[in-house]
């Protein structure tokens, strides 16, 4: 740990951090992001995504403190003014500590069995969410074609709860993503679907195409379409949240395929 306190706004490991958490252009140019938290530093620490530094503030909690003496000697970390981390960081109650990692590269299965697609969703906190769940879903990839919200910014990677880390992000393009899933049945959730998700065979290779909050699926997500599935609903509600959506039809590939955990 370095003897000196970071207390300059021009220190570049600072300009990065920020920018990183400020600027989809940022993470995209560094292929870099920021985690922020004892919890996302742990589950960064035990991945395979290079870390380039950390940042911390003197005044620490006690379980970032102890997230922090498990750095190796060779891995960089300062320390940086109360007040000066405080203006940088993303959160409403930090705990004093954010590290940047390389955005990993991700190792994804040649032929999957069980693939979401993330089409035109914007908000970043469903984004979180769906991958979070998706990871504890046995969810083997998650396609983001163009159109969908940046994986890699602070709100989404709160959200994820590490899943970042575990799961496999292809930013892909419709022709990437077409060929990817060849051979899959691609289920849109939709709530005019032609099966109930109780109906649907999920036991076959499955890809489950999720649209926006607001415009639903774009017209390259509807021609990849084989198949579409609603989710019944007994009150009076239209639609369901797309991270929970998602969720819900997830978790129902999980219990068609008997997966014991």
């Amino acid at each position: 740990m370095p003897g000196e306190i970071l207390s300059s706004p021009k220190n570049p490991n600072l300009q990065l951090a920020r920018s990183l958490l400020e600027q989809t252009k940022a993470r995209r140019k560094q292929n870099a992001f920021v985690a922020e938290g004892a919890r996302l530093l742990e589950d960064g620490l035990a991945s395979a995504a290079p870390l380039r530094f950390v940042l911390y503030k003197t005044s620490l909690t006690p379980r970032a403190r102890q997230v922090l003496s498990q750095l190796r000697p060779d891995q960089k970390a300062f320390e940086v003014e109360d007040r000066l981390f405080d203006s940088l960081s993303d959160t409403e109650s930090s705990q004093g500590i954010l590290a940047v990692f390389d955005i990993p590269e991700p190792s994804y299965p040649a032929n999957p069995g069980f693939v979401v697609i993330l089409d035109q969703l914007r908000d970043p906190g469903n984004l979180g969410a769906i991958l979070r769940s998706a990871e504890a879903a046995g969810v083997e990839a998650i396609c983001l074609p163009p159109g969908t919200a940046d994986p890699w910014a602070p709100k989404v990677v709160r959200s994820g709860m590490g899943a970042h880390f575990r799961l496999p992000l292809l930013q892909w393009h419709w022709e990437a993503i077409a060929a990817f899933v060849t051979g899959l049945r691609v289920y849109h959730a939709d709530m005019d679907g032609q099966e109930s998700l109780w109906q649907a065979n999920f036991r076959e290779p499955t890809a489950l195409l999720i649209g926006g909050e607001a415009k639903g699926i774009s017209p390259e997500g509807r021609a990849l379409a084989t198949h579409s599935v609603r989710i019944p609903m007994a009150g009076g509600t239209e639609s369901l949240n797309a991270a929970v959506s998602a969720s819900v039809l997830m978790f129902e590939v999980l219990r068609q395929r008997g997966r014991e955990v």
